[in-house]
């Protein structure tokens, strides 16, 4: 009993361990994370491009981290590129790097929670050249997959391989014999891409080739594989396919004819297509010790999976277009700019004429302006200007001298090795007001901005000036003394005139004065002969008191009116003098 006791409890303790193995067992397997590659087979030929994605397969668990060391034959294929387009990381702990020279590849990616869960997760893609025939086979050195767990838990359990048949150009693969008679290898074209070597953004291909009248049936294929024999059967027989949608990269059609005697040779016609833009285009400024450089450095950073970058076109603040290629750096370089804020808009431009555009903005900071130390405030009609300041050494000094209002002249000089620079005129200046201003440009052909304007005025010669004060002062005398000699010529004029008029005058008063008198006089001897006949009548009779006053009173108005023609013809008299 106590045999079966303890046998009994062995066997339960064996049952349990067993079930608890096998409990642990699954939850690993369950979470079993594995990087492949895609393609991971294939048939390639040397010189054409091979296109890799490196993805993992999560085996069910989210995922927020990856690292890798993959070894492929440098003797075989060489990268052309690495990227991270389409990648389901977001953040490098290291970036994608590769080399040639020891035939590996490395990246280190994450990303946040909640992480990743697939079956196909790209991490990164590689761009091959099949440099040589051969087998090459890709291989992970090394590599981890770190479960979103809070622990970074290591889940990968399998590095899955990559191999894959290099040959050449000339060689053909599982061709069959040719029967006695049969027709020639087709001649087969494309009018919709017609270079083999040329690349296309256009997925609908169209193929032609010529048959003849005993030609009873075709076979044709499309794939990858340069020299895969054509298995699609066409009887009767085509001699047209267009074929749509296909996929981007190298690929070849295959075309092989019929007749009577049997099937002929295989054609196999290369096409290539690309019909997706870039799928990252950078552009960074370079970094600048100099802010005044004219000559800035951008650098390009562009990538094309499948034709791959072939040139970039530029533009400059909106100018002529430049057509640039990289020669590896892909750092461009600018001609001399001039001072101020600058956009260079490119284009990055694949083999198929597929473009990515992106810009960036820059500024050019000036040099200092110029010093103008020493200028005249006046000068004389004649006279050169010179003019000195001071800048930069060994510079090329601009200087712009303006009359007022029209176009400025334009000089250059040099400053000496000290900076100080002197400008002196051609000729000398007419009279007028001057403006004058300067910039300076640097053996790297950095600006300045223009210096502030100086004002200076240009006069006619002292003894120029008294010349043209005596003539002006002639031109108002001679005027004044003329109309002064017309007034005093008028005045004489009218004074003969007056004095004529007097004469005149003074001669009919005197007539009029010796007729006034003689009537008077008559008047008088008149009134007297009255005043006699009456004094003889009183001494023959007693006058009456009336006549008596009557006399009297004649008596008085002849004196009163003698006195008073006297007076008035003097009053004519001095009037008229």
């Amino acid at each position: 009993m106590v045999f079966l006791k303890n046998t009994s409890n062995k066997i339960a303790y064996y049952v349990i361990t067993f079930a608890f193995g096998i409990f642990l067992f699954g939850c690993n397997s369950a979470y079993a994370a594995s990087l492949q590659y895609s393609p991971s087979a294939g048939d390639f030929t040397v010189g054409n491009i091979l296109n890799v994605s490196i993805l993992v397969n999560t085996g069910g668990k989210a995922i927020n981290n990856a690292d890798a060391v993959v070894n492929f034959p440098a003797s075989l294929l060489e990268v052309i590129s690495i990227s991270k387009s389409g990648s389901i990381f977001t953040l490098w702990v290291e970036e994608p790097a590769f080399s040639n020279s020891a035939g590996t590849i490395s990246f280190n990616g994450g990303l946040p929670t909640p992480g990743f869960n697939g079956t196909a997760g790209k991490l990164v893609g590689v761009v091959f050249r099949v440099r040589s025939p051969g087998v090459a086979s890709l291989v992970f050195s090394s590599g981890a997959v770190r479960a979103n767990d809070g622990y970074g838990t290591d889940i990968l359990q399998t590095r899955a391989q990559a191999q894959f048949n290099l040959v050449s150009e000339e060689k053909r693969l599982d061709t069959p014999p040719i029967a006695r008679d049969a027709p020639q290898a087709p001649k087969i074209s494309s009018p919709t891409h017609p270079g083999p070597e040329k690349w296309y953004a256009k997925n609908t291909v169209t193929f032609t080739w010529p048959i003849t009248t005993d030609i009873t049936a075709a076979r044709l294929s499309v794939g990858k594989i340069p020299t895969a024999q054509p298995a699609v059967l066409y009887a009767p027989p085509i001699s047209k396919k267009t074929i749509e949608n296909l996929e981007e990269g190298v690929g070849y059609f295959h075309a092989q004819l019929k007749n009577n005697s049997g099937w002929g040779g295989a054609t196999h016609f290369r096409f290539q297509v690309d019909t997706k833009n870039p799928d990252r285009f950078d552009l960074t400024l370079a970094p600048r010790k100099d802010p005044t450089e004219p000559q800035v450095e951008i650098v390009f950073d562009a990538h094309d999976e499948t034709s791959g970058v072939d040139h970039y076109e530029i533009q400059i603040d909106g100018k002529e277009t430049i057509v640039w290629r990289d020669d590896g750096s892909k750092t461009f370089k600018t001609s001399a700019l001039n001072v101020g804020t600058h956009q260079l808009v490119a284009k990055a431009i694949d083999r198929a004429g597929n473009y990515l555009t992106n810009l960036i903005e820059f500024a050019i900071e000036p040099l200092n302006v110029p010093i103008i130390v020493v200028y005249p405030k006046e000068l004389e009609s004649g006279e050169v200007l010179v003019v000195q300041g001071t800048t930069y050494p060994n510079a090329e000094v601009t200087v712009w001298l303006q009359k007022d209002g029209k176009t400025p002249n334009t000089f250059t000089v040099r400053s000496d090795g000290t900076g100080n620079f002197t400008f002196i005129s051609e000729e000398g200046l007419s009279v007028d007001v001057y403006k004058l201003w300067a910039k300076v440009t640097n053996d790297k052909g950095a600006n300045s901005n223009p210096s502030e304007k100086i004002t200076f005025i240009v006069k006619q010669p002292t003894f120029l000036k008294i010349g043209a004060f005596a003539i002006s002062l002639l031109s108002v005398l001679i005027p004044l003394i003329g109309l002064i000699l017309l007034l005093v010529f008028m005045l004489w004029f009218g004074w003969h005139k007056f004095r004529n008029f007097k004469k005149r005058l003074r001669k009919e008063v005197g007539n009029v004065e010796r007729d006034l008198h003689k009537a008077f006089d008559l008047l008088k001897e008149d009134i007297r002969e009255q005043i006699k006949m009456l004094e003889k009548a009183k001494t023959k009779r007693q006058l009456t008191g009336e006549e008596e006053k009557v006399t009297q009173q004649l008596r008085k108005d002849l004196d009163d009116a003698e006195k008073f023609i006297r007076k008035e013809i003097e009053n004519i008299e001095k009037e008229v003098e």
